[in-house]
């Protein structure tokens, strides 16, 4: 499949936090997550954690999109595209995403790389669904200082009018936040 437009659609769909489990093109089968869990029952500091992202495309430059999260880390949100989208398998494409997000009360959370998997919807060019994009959370400023976690999430964005996405996961505080 030929990506006439690839640089553009990058810039558009650095989005954070996009979606896990849309159903594939053949109308196919939920997706995994494919984070790995740093939640423990045990541990008391884990909070399981939920909301939804929305963001604007272009909102800062060509490949950086910015917006708004809501549920339990509510704040603003951003996401860069690192390097330029690559074919994947299965009529797939990667795109490699450096997530910003600073939750209302201030504290900065800090995000590993992360790999979105994402998957054209037949009849349209503008409209996208994740089949993978999990999202590590690796410390931050305040109560996210030294804290760990991981995100899954679900969603679409168009290119041409926005994007909505769902975030569930859990993140475990350091001692003492």
């Amino acid at each position: 499949m030929k990506f006439p437009r690839l640089p553009q659609i990058a810039a558009l769909l650095a989005v954070p936090l996009l979606f896990v489990a849309l159903r594939a093109e053949s109308g196919g089968h939920p997706a995994k997550a494919a984070a790995k869990s740093t939640f423990n029952s045990e541990n008391s500091s884990c909070k399981v954690v939920g909301g939804m992202v929305m963001t604007n495309f272009g909102a800062i430059d060509a490949a950086t999109t910015m917006g708004v999260a809501t549920g339990d880390l509510q704040g603003a949100v951003s996401g860069t595209i690192l390097g330029t989208p690559q074919p994947g398998p299965g009529n797939t494409v990667v795109f490699h995403v450096q997530h910003h997000w600073v939750t209302e009360t201030g504290d900065t959370i800090l995000f590993d790389p992360a790999v979105a998997t994402t998957i054209p919807v037949p009849q349209t060019q503008t409209l996208f669904a994740i089949v993978t994009y999990p999202v590590h959370i690796k410390g931050g400023t305040g109560k996210f200082a030294g804290a760990t976690g991981d995100i899954s999430n679900i969603g679409e964005v168009d290119v041409t009018s926005g994007t909505v996405f769902r975030y569930t996961g859990q993140v475990c505080f350091a001692e003492g936040h």
